[in-house]
């Protein structure tokens, strides 16, 4: 295998990018990570420099690369050079960073995936949720929002709850009718945000339940890495009795991209292997 083989995986979502530069060989190596939040640009766009910016700070030219790959809404990237489904890449990604994984709980901006993978991160079977569903990341980004917090301080502030009052909204609809009445009732802030969180765990713990999950589950998105998520995950595990294991880890957003880059690598060689048969 080519020591010098380089792979970029862009992983397009609906409020961030993420792109991943990887070294690709018997233990693939990442080289470069950047994540930009989209802000009404154009996300093919904002793909393109992010992909020029990590080939610029390498000193390298896009003929270096030897594939890059997308994921999510990556087909707005015009230069890629393979599209991968997201549970494929994030199946991928989130066993190259928690090799133990039997299991995937994707937390998405739009929906929560829950994906059973083998023992080589292949894709066995999954359960999802719909995107009307007030179980997801861009539910909480604009409840957060409208509590004027950004989201980088919904996870701390969820934490300093003491008594939180869980939305009985099932659509986003709803439960943003939920809040407003709790604003109006004076509930704190505190306790809004973790009854959301307990109430986007509890549809977690349901969807890892109907998948018959196995654990070790790792959770990837930006979702995994909001302490109050995973402290209410976590609470809602032991009130119900459910045995799940979770595992999340630092760059659990960057996930699916890391997943493209390393099914790019596997394509690449694929592809050579069968050129290299024909002649």
């Amino acid at each position: 295998m080519d020591s010098q083989l380089l792979t970029l995986g862009v992983d397009i979502g609906s409020n961030y990018i993420k792109a991943v530069m990887m070294k690709y060989s018997e233990q693939p190596k990442i080289l470069e990570t950047q994540c930009e939040k989209i802000r009404k640009r154009d996300p093919g766009q904002v793909a393109e420099d992010m992909v020029q910016q990590i080939l610029t700070n390498h000193d390298l030219n896009y003929e270096n690369i030897s594939y890059l790959a997308t994921t999510g809404e990556g087909d707005l990237l015009k230069r890629k050079r393979g599209h991968f489904y997201g549970m494929t890449t994030h199946a991928k990604g989130a066993h190259y960073l928690i090799p133990e994984a039997k299991s995937v709980v994707d937390l998405g901006a739009l929906y929560v995936r829950a994906i059973k993978i083998s023992n080589d991160a292949r894709v066995e079977d999954y359960k999802m949720t719909g995107q009307c569903a007030s179980g997801s990341g861009q539910f909480i980004e604009n409840i957060s929002r409208y509590l004027g917090l950004s989201i980088e301080e919904v996870g701390d502030i969820s934490l300093t709850s003491e008594n939180p009052e869980v939305s009985s909204g099932i659509c986003a609809v709803l439960a943003e009718t939920d809040v407003i009445n709790m604003v109006s009732r004076g509930i704190s802030t505190a306790n809004i945000i973790k009854g959301i969180h307990i109430s986007i765990a509890n549809r977690i713990i349901k969807l890892m339940t109907s998948l018959k999950a196995e654990s070790p589950i790792a959770l990837t998105g930006g979702m995994a890495l909001n302490k109050g998520m995973i402290q209410a995950l976590s609470e809602q595990l032991k009130e119900t009795g459910k045995k799940f294991e979770i595992q999340t880890h630092p760059m659990a957003i960057y996930a699916g991209a890391i997943g493209a880059a390393l099914w790019g690598g596997y394509r690449f060689i694929k592809i050579n292997e069968k050129l290299e048969m024909k002649v």
